[in-house]
């Protein structure tokens, strides 16, 4: 979603109210807040018909508030998620038009959160940082591979150029989880097929983020790979930092 022109602001935000005010977008919206789904999985979220389903995430993607990512692990499978950088533009949007002062986000719960992806040395260990960094400590801040191999060096660079040392962290495998996490994200496709039950007893969600890892020893061209990858990681962390009180909530429904 490109920026606006300031004098379209009010048309701007009248189009997004219009768009989420319907009940089944906002069902869908909602489903999405805290993972990424497939659409047949939010068909049986919401309870809607694939088809209504469909048709509404067509409407979302149109407007540039939902975006897909097709599977890592099966490339049958495409998984859609908020585009949260242009909520974020479309919530200030409304605010701008209707004269809001600027939300306060609540402190984050004290909790625990642990970030699993196939190798542990990548998009695993940049959440885990960013989480670590934004929440400055409140949060305790883990990662893990099903199949942890080492921490790739263009991370670490990626990382220090926001002023965010990861360099001491080391990849570890799923028996290094010492506790009961209190929330899990799975940030590769494979980790969330392959993510043991006992950890999807708690709050576990999953993020679609393509792999910043060349599949080749040539590595020319993917330092702005991983800064996308980077970017897209914040964006989500903050997403995250906003909604840890709900996801604790006893009553709260675990996207699963």
């Amino acid at each position: 979603m490109a920026n606006p022109d300031p004098q379209n602001t009010p048309a701007l935000a009248l189009e997004t109210l219009k768009l989420l005010a319907d009940d089944t977008r906002w069902k869908l919206i909602g489903a999405l807040r805290h993972s990424d789904h497939q659409a047949s999985e939010l068909a049986h979220l919401c309870q809607l018909p694939n088809n209504l389903v469909s048709y509404h995430l067509g409407l979302l993607r149109q407007a540039g508030l939902v975006q897909t990512h097709r599977s890592d692990a099966d490339a049958r499978v495409l998984y859609y998620g908020l585009d949260l950088t242009a909520l974020e533009l479309a919530y200030r949007q409304i605010g701008t038009a209707l004269v809001l002062p600027e939300a306060v986000s609540a402190p984050a719960s004290p909790a625990t959160v642990i970030f699993l992806c196939t190798h542990n040395s990548a998009r695993s260990q940049m959440a885990e940082g960013w989480l670590r960094h934004l929440s400055g400590g409140r949060i305790i801040a883990r990662s893990a591979g099903v199949a942890p191999t080492t921490l790739h060096p263009l991370a670490v660079q990626v990382m220090a150029e926001v002023g965010i040392d990861i360099g001491y962290q080391r990849s570890k495998g799923l028996e290094g989880i010492e506790a009961t996490p209190d929330i899990v994200v799975t940030v590769c496709d494979l980790a969330r097929e392959q993510c043991p039950v006992e950890l999807q007893k708690v709050p576990f969600l999953h993020w679609s983020v393509a792999d910043p890892v060349p599949t080749t020893r040539e590595e020319s061209g993917h330092l702005e790979v991983f800064r996308a990858a980077r970017e897209q990681l914040r964006v989500r962390v903050q997403g995250l930092l906003s909604s840890v009180s709900d996801l604790l909530k006893p009553n709260e429904p675990l996207p699963s």
